[in-house]
């Protein structure tokens, strides 16, 4: 066999490299080069390795992540896969979700693949749902969540039993949390209904990729032995972020607030010097404040946009598509927009505010050009002075390579119940073998007999507080000893209130004076 290219100039007409000639030919006529990272990330896949790949914005990791699966749907490759779920993609975001789509239905129809692509996500319409489980799209792009949702129906094992390939983009964004728990089980569930699926993750910001490879892996259900790792791929290094920051032209930056009303003016000068401008806010209450201030200040009546999470489906899905079309010449968001959406037309991306470490701004950062040999231009408006010694220490860390991150901590117990209530939900289960499912995740490899059998007792009856109410009596165990739910309505009041996102609690104040 011969080795893989390791040139940053493999060409697709390489003989070592394995693209097969309809997809070489499309790589060509767009007058691009396959990467180094795309064609390593295709060998993992054809070697059956799960694989981690870390490369710069801008650098092709999601067509690396998706290279395989096209490759497999190529009428030259020889016999092509059935009907039924090939590959399953993962994002942190509903609008990164949309966004692949829309990238990856452009090779597909210039290549002439016959691959179906769908997205399920909270905006996806319960009777499109309802078609996707009873006749699945070749490849299926969702959120961990409607993940989890989709295992627990009972036409799960049938609908996973062919599954390939599994993706998981911008993976540093939820691997340490509690969504990162939910994915792990889901993927432990995975791995015992499709055994033969790979599994490959994308990233372009992590400090630690060790700890990412092993997070990826499945590991043994015993819990001994070495950790499993999954194989590194590196891609090629991008050009230089460019990043200053913004100050008053006459006056000094302001002691107190955090709006950066301050730099207004300045930032509508910005947009109107640039094609497209995106402008990131830490919050939704910013976004929509800097977005007035800038309509208030436009005098050249400049199309501009507004994208953060409670806007409706139908607003958001406008002001995608508005960017995508190149329409827009600036946009006010908040993170709904900060992992991978490739938008090549932006040329300046602009901070409000303190950026919240250097992996944070670099996402962000990347979205300006996102091209590999394309500087990424930005700039950070510091709200106060003490934002403006955050924003020079991010700023340096991204000149000096620097990345931040959250630390791996074992999963949490509360996803862990959600989880067994979701299998019971798709069907009976022996307690037993569901436990060396999940210490098959690494997340939960430390977990002991009794700890799990204290988190079944809850989910069975709720706990000693709540044993006592009929509502909560959930699972049971039949006579044979295997775990089903206690009643059909169960699986319904889980579906509708599963989820690990919890919304900050909120207060309604009232004045006295009314």
């Amino acid at each position: 066999m011969k080795a893989i290219p390791t040139s940053n100039d493999v060409t697709p007409t390489d003989p070592a490299a394995p693209i097969p000639p309809e997809i070489a030919a499309w790589f060509a006529k767009a007058g691009w080069r396959v990467r180094r990272h795309q064609v390593e990330m295709l060998a993992k896949a054809r070697a059956g390795r799960d694989a981690l790949l870390v490369a710069d914005t801008g650098a092709g990791k999601t067509l690396a992540g998706f290279l395989p699966t096209l490759c497999d749907f190529a009428p030259s490759a020889g016999a092509m896969p059935g009907d039924g779920l090939h590959t399953l993609y993962v994002s942190p975001l509903k609008a990164l979700a949309q966004d692949v789509k829309r990238n990856l239905l452009t090779p597909i129809a210039e290549i002439g693949l016959p691959i179906r692509v769908e997205t399920r996500s909270g905006d996806t319409p319960s009777n499109r749902k309802k078609r996707q489980r009873e006749r699945p799209p070749h490849v299926l792009l969702t959120t961990p969540e409607s993940l989890s949702l989709l295992l627990s129906y009972p036409e799960s094992a049938d609908l996973f039993a062919g599954l390939r390939r599994i993706v998981i983009d911008e993976v540093h964004a939820f691997a340490t949390d509690k969504r990162g728990d939910l994915l792990a089980l889901s993927l432990a569930r995975l791995h015992a209904l499709a055994p033969q699926a790979r599994r490959a993750a994308l990233s372009a910001t992590l400090a630690n990729p060790r700890a990412f490879q092993e997070w990826l892996a499945p590991q043994s259900a015993d819990a001994e032995g070495a950790i499993a790792a999954a194989d590194l791929v590196l891609g090629e290094d991008g050009a230089a972020p460019e990043v200053k920051i913004l100050l008053p032209v006459e006056e000094r930056v302001p002691w107190g607030g955090h709006a950066g009303r301050w730099a207004v003016p300045q930032l509508y000068e910005a947009i109107k010097a640039n094609r497209t401008t995106l402008v990131f806010t830490n919050t939704r209450f910013l976004a929509e404040f800097i977005f007035q201030c800038l309509w208030e200040e436009n005098a050249d009546h400049l199309p501009i946009g507004i994208h953060h999470g409670s806007l409706s489906t139908e607003a958001r899905r406008k002001v995608e598509e508005a960017m995508a079309r190149g329409e827009l010449r600036a946009l006010v968001c908040t993170a709904s927009l900060d992992l991978g959406i490739d938008w090549g037309d932006i040329d300046l991306v602009v901070q409000m505010g303190a950026p919240k470490g250097s992996s944070r701004l670099l996402q962000r950062i990347g979205r300006a050009g996102h091209r590999l040999d394309t500087a990424s231009r930005a700039v950070l408006v510091p709200g106060n002075r003490f934002e403006f010694l955050e924003a020079m220490a991010a700023k340096d860390a991204v000149d000096q390579g620097q990345r931040d991150g959250e630390a791996f901590r074992p999963g949490g117990l509360d996803v862990l119940a959600q989880h067994i209530m979701a299998c019971a939900c798709a069907g009976p289960f022996d307690e037993m073998a569901l436990l060396a499912e999940v210490r098959s995740a690494l997340a939960y490899s430390w977990l002991d007999e009794a700890t799990f059998q204290r988190v079944l007792q809850f989910v069975s009856n709720g706990g000693y507080a709540l044993k006592a109410y009929d509502r909560f009596q959930r699972i049971v165990r039949d006579k044979s000893g295997v775990w089903r739910l206690a009643h059909p309505n169960q699986a319904q009041r889980h579906r509708m209130n599963a989820g690990i996102i919890v919304d900050s609690e909120m207060l309604t104040v009232r004045f006295k004076n009314g």
